[in-house]
């Protein structure tokens, strides 16, 4: 059988969620001139978007700064619910022609750079077919997340097949699950336990959250008053780009109180509970954790509506440890037995970085955690391939789309002088390595050392701030000391003589 070339495109994208889809438009808008093409495991578009469909789904950012810096989001909701957000993110990709680039079904399995070639040659396994599929490309994009798409995080549950009722994940959430009229249980203290429980108790007998130990919860309207009237006053744009900044710099201000006056947060956070609670109530054993404000992200509830539902009866907090599973609920460390007819265990995601993917440059096999992040995006000595890795302190898609504005000035600055090589190369002996994220978290914690490293400063550390990266990113040099660019494997200063010559 005759051998046939893969099919090439100049960047080759991985994943069509949100990152991904915004990847196409910055590719599009800004390197016309480059073909590309975005390979998606799933059927749809939407990634977490379309993913998680449990009761009450919605961002746990503002969507001024979770949307797209080119898309104004127009919808009177700035903590928006799960199916408007997907709706956003698949007209953004239908408006554009981004949809028309997608190739579903296309879990990418394998890289393999070859320096002689300058291309990546990719092998994705189809879900549909079965068959695998080889494409190749000079630039490869991840846009792929940083958590398994087809398993969450369970811990073990003694005595779970002893409970009658019915045990599911948040992320593997169905239509068929009924809980009217019934008594739920929610097991977990993060985001997505204090989204369920208000929005299960709408219509549940009763939901009681059982957690470990307490996470910090904060309550914000789910309509932002200032964002509002400047939209019925300016242009949507520049309305905007005043509501993003504004909450970017809220974010940043709550961030650094935290870090630098700690007690001082953990004092604003109680008050704001204490004006929502019932009298009495016991909110250091419930809402006080043992860490401090953005060792973990902060748990959102817009307009308090957890508290809303603790304080009206229809939900309740025990925070306890499970001793086992009965067959009629649980039985906790303390003795107290809770009955149930569903119980969710919302206990957390399994990280995976790169979806997965094993990459080979020159056939050598990269080990992830032997590598180092180059400005958030890169890998140490691997050329041509970068991911788009939101921020764990601010909204996911900001550092994204400063990201994917980099890589496409990143194009063109090696279009333009003949380059088709660039890889990040730490030569500096006194940068020493720091894990990717800074956060205490169960799911970081769990599975932090498979991911790549970052360095101890500049261009190899994360700062996880906005504003710093807007001048590295937006507006700094892409050629610095770290940065090798060369052609087909040619050093970069020959690449640049022989351009001269």
């Amino acid at each position: 059988m005759a051998y046939v070339e893969p099919e090439h495109v100049d960047v080759l994208i991985v994943g069509a969620g949100l990152s991904g889809v915004g990847a196409g438009y910055h590719l599009q808008t800004n390197c016309p001139e480059r073909s590309y093409a975005i390979l998606e495991a799933r059927d749809c578009i939407g990634g977490t978007w379309d993913l998680f469909r449990y009761p009450g789904i919605r961002s746990d950012s503002d969507m001024y700064t979770l949307g797209y810096s080119f898309r104004p989001w127009e919808d009177a909701k700035a903590i928006a619910d799960g199916p408007t957000i997907l709706s956003y993110v698949r007209s953004t990709a239908s408006d554009n022609g981004i949809d028309q680039k997608i190739r579903f079904h296309h879990r990418v399995v394998r890289a393999e750079w070859s320096s002689e070639d300058a291309r990546w040659t990719v092998t994705a396994q189809r879900s549909d077919t079965e068959e695998a599929v080889q494409m190749s490309c000079s630039f490869l994009l991840m846009c792929s997340g940083y958590y398994r798409y087809d398993e969450g995080y369970t811990p073990e549950l003694p005595g779970s097949e002893r409970f009658q009722g019915r045990i599911v994940h948040p992320q593997h959430w169905t239509d068929d699950i009924d809980y009217e009229g019934k008594r739920a249980i929610v097991i977990g203290s993060g985001a997505t336990a204090v989204t369920l429980v208000p929005a299960m108790a709408r219509s549940a007998e009763h939901v009681t959250m059982l957690q470990r130990s307490p996470s910090y919860v904060i309550s914000l309207p789910a309509e932002d008053p200032i964002a509002n009237f400047l939209r019925r006053v300016l242009p949507a744009k520049w309305a905007y780009a005043l509501v993003r900044w504004k909450n970017v710099l809220l974010t940043m201000l709550s961030f650094q109180l935290s870090r630098r006056r700690p007690a001082l947060v953990k004092a604003l956070l109680r008050k704001g509970q204490e004006k929502r609670l019932p009298v009495g109530f016991d909110i250091d054993t419930h809402f006080k954790p043992k860490y401090g404000p953005w060792d973990q992200r902060l748990c959102l509830v817009p307009d308090g509506d957890l508290f809303e539902v603790i304080s009206e009866g229809r939900a309740s907090i025990v925070t306890d440890q499970i001793e086992t599973f009965t067959e009629k609920g649980l039985r906790l460390a303390s003795g107290t037995e809770l009955e149930a007819d569903l119980i969710v265990t919302a206990t957390g995601l399994n990280m995976l970085a790169f979806g997965g993917m094993e990459i080979a440059v020159d056939g050598e096999e990269i080990e992830l955690p032997q590598t180092m992040t180059y400005k958030g995006m890169m890998l140490s000595g691997v050329p041509n391939l970068a991911l788009a890795f939101g921020y764990t302190n601010a909204s996911w898609t900001l550092k994204c789309d400063l990201t994917c504005e980099y890589i496409c000035r990143m194009l063109n600055h090696m279009a333009a002088n003949g380059y088709e090589q660039c890889t990040p190369r730490n030569r500096d002996p006194s940068v020493t390595e720091e894990p990717f994220i800074d956060l205490t978290s169960g799911y970081v914690k769990r599975s932090i050392e498979k991911f790549p490293k970052q360095g101890s400063r500049a261009p190899w550390r994360l700062y996880q701030n906005y504003a710093l990266d807007i001048i590295s990113l937006r507006f700094g040099s892409v050629e610095d000391e770290a940065m090798e660019f060369s052609r087909n494997g040619t050093p970069a200063v020959a690449a640049a003589e022989e351009l001269v010559a």
